[in-house]
């Protein structure tokens, strides 16, 4: 259901902070405004932001908004998690080329840079003892400025998928209100979901909804067995509510959510699918510089899907195609020409 909202309305989802450290601190909150430097190769260097209209969630875009408004993407975290930072890496990279990004989680912390095939080490740092944060003490189905977030007693997940409606519905008003800096800058008829593991699984539900236009999935697919390890109500039945051009990128045969990709896309008929994988494994290149090969695919598919443009739509399309010729890849599905 779309909400709309008065010129002095906001919009804010708070959700529980469930995951803690050993010690028991909670993890830091980043305050509202820009977070980190501009970063990205594309023409655009992009920024992280916090905003207190929406606060549960992690926004990122060009420093400088150009004057053409932005396609819009929603983004669902690895593990369903409810740091916005944990891909933003990948995320600063893909706003860099002309994109605005709403990741569903707090500001929380930054990944570490890592050469490829590298593992993370870096620890993310806690709030000191007795430190207020943001979110505290709020429970699960809360809103912040006391208004209720549909929730299900069964879905414990840290954030849930109505939280890609609320950003949509976000991004529609402030695209519309005359006192947003946003009027005009977005553009709606142009939007795109994606998620990494548990997030792919939030953004193949949410991929039913009209507005969007094409979804990626990164090491991601809807489990043989009902439930597996994420409480999103998601099954095989709601492939067939997908209903714009689907990319599935996976880290290969040691990426355990490469054969339920493979599944799906072997059941999707009614749409262009494109499957494609590296032997990344299920962490996949999001921390490595600039987001590694996913952040290229990703921008490769959008430019194509969302900006029409003919040359990115040659890395997929056909057996000849961009990648199909990359021998690092192996593309198992493609759209034909």
């Amino acid at each position: 259901m779309r909400h709309h909202f008065g010129k002095t309305a906001t919009l804010s989802c708070v959700l529980a902070l469930t995951a803690t450290l050993a010690c028991g601190a909670e993890p830091v909150v980043q305050p509202v405004g820009a977070i980190g430097p501009p970063a990205g190769t594309g023409k655009h260097p992009a920024i992280a932001e916090a905003r207190e209209d929406l606060r549960a969630h992690t926004l990122y875009h060009p420093q400088q908004m150009p004057e053409t408004p932005l396609p819009l993407l929603i983004w669902g975290n690895g593990g369903c998690s409810d740091n916005g930072l944990s891909h933003s890496i990948f995320l600063r990279e893909v706003a860099s080329h002309g994109y605005f990004i709403i990741a569903l989680g707090y500001p929380r912390t930054e990944p570490a840079v890592r050469a490829p095939n590298a593992q993370a080490t870096a620890r993310p740092p806690v709030a000191p003892p007795g430190a207020a944060l943001p979110g505290a003490g709020q429970r699960r189905g809360q809103i912040g400025g006391g208004g209720e977030l549909p929730s299900d007693p069964n879905e414990t997940d840290a954030t849930v998928i109505a939280q890609m409606n609320m950003a949509l519905d976000w991004a529609t008003a402030m695209n519309e209100l005359s006192s947003s800096k946003l009027q005009g800058r977005l553009d709606m008829t142009r939007v795109a979901v994606a998620g990494h593991s548990c997030g792919g699984l939030q953004s193949i539900k949410f991929s039913a909804d009209p507005r969007i236009k094409t979804s990626m999935i990164f090491d991601s697919g809807v489990y043989n067995v009902p439930g597996g390890m994420s409480r999103v109500k998601v099954s095989k039945f709601d492939l067939h509510s997908v209903h714009g051009p689907v990319a599935y990128i996976t880290g290969g045969p040691t990426d355990q959510a490469h054969p339920n990709a493979m599944d799906d896309a072997g059941r999707i008929k009614h749409v262009p699918v494109f499957l494609g994988w590296l032997p990344v494994g299920h962490g996949g290149t999001f921390s490595q510089p600039n987001g590694g090969d996913w952040a290229s695919i990703a921008v490769h598919w959008l430019d194509w899907q969302l900006k029409g443009d003919v040359s990115a739509g040659k890395w997929f399309l056909g057996a000849d195609c961009g990648y199909c010729r990359d021998a690092r890849w192996k593309v198992e599905f493609n759209p034909k020409r």
